[in-house]
């Protein structure tokens, strides 16, 4: 079993070296790759320095310009799946994701047949700390709004902390996953679904940022709302092979 950690990155100094940090801590066989978008505070930086201690288990992608969190995880998905690893993680880099909750999403694939496994803040047990009321507002009407238009079975379909097996991966068409922000997170869960797969849900607290900025924005909430409407409408006419 090989299993990377794809983490993507933009201004994230403030927070990268403690999350590197706590993966490695697990002392399990996960690998990061850290997709970074040209960082203007040096996160790159940062992380070259860290391979000197992580020499075989840390890898870094650099891309030039701030091109998008869906574009990010494709490339990290496509790297991954080149070098053979048989289970790719989403995770943000800010500790809203736990790191600790690694080992259960690779639990839910690897022991109990799922083939997506994601960590969800709306299922049974999960929760959310620390969000305003109006977020959390925000996010429970855009997975209600994405599970009512595209009648998928997923509580939490915007959620970014996962756990993909590789034979889903190579199975879509990642070419035709389009979108960039939140509404990338529903695709590819959409994608995953309707090609058969079994996409599972695990409970997790998802924590808000402590340190650094939120990426959200109108634009990003705009292209989820108006992305959900999109996909039904494509998946009429041709698949996500």
């Amino acid at each position: 079993m090989s299993a990377l950690v794809i983490i993507p990155t933009f201004n994230e100094r403030e927070n990268i070296e403690a999350i590197i940090g706590a993966v490695f801590a697990l002392r399990q066989d996960y690998h990061v790759l850290i997709v970074d978008d040209s960082s203007p505070d040096g996160t790159a930086d940062l992380v070259r320095r860290l391979q000197e201690i992580y020499d075989t288990e840390l890898h870094l992608l650099e891309r030039k310009g701030k091109l998008g969190l869906g574009t990010a995880y494709i490339a990290g998905f496509r790297w991954g799946l080149e070098r053979g690893y048989d289970y790719l993680f989403e995770m943000d880099a800010d500790f809203s994701h736990n790191p600790n909750d690694l080992p259960r999403l690779l639990a839910k694939c690897q022991e109990e047949g799922a083939d997506v496994a994601v960590g969800s803040r709306y299922t049974k047990g999960g929760a959310v700390e620390n969000w305003p009321t109006d977020r959390i507002i925000l996010s429970r009407g855009a997975s209600l709004y994405a599970r009512m238009i595209l009648f998928m079975p997923i509580a939490d379909p915007t959620a970014g902390f996962i756990c993909y097996s590789r034979k889903v991966l190579e199975a879509i068409n990642l070419d035709r996953i389009r979108f960039i922000g939140y509404a990338f997170q529903i695709e590819m869960k959409f994608a995953a679904y309707t090609l058969g797969f079994k996409v599972r849900e695990v409970p997790i607290t998802f924590k808000d940022r402590e340190k650094g900025q939120s990426k959200m924005s109108l634009h990003i909430i705009r292209e989820a709302m108006l992305g959900v409407m999109q996909m039904r409408w494509r998946v009429l006419f041709k698949s996500y092979h």
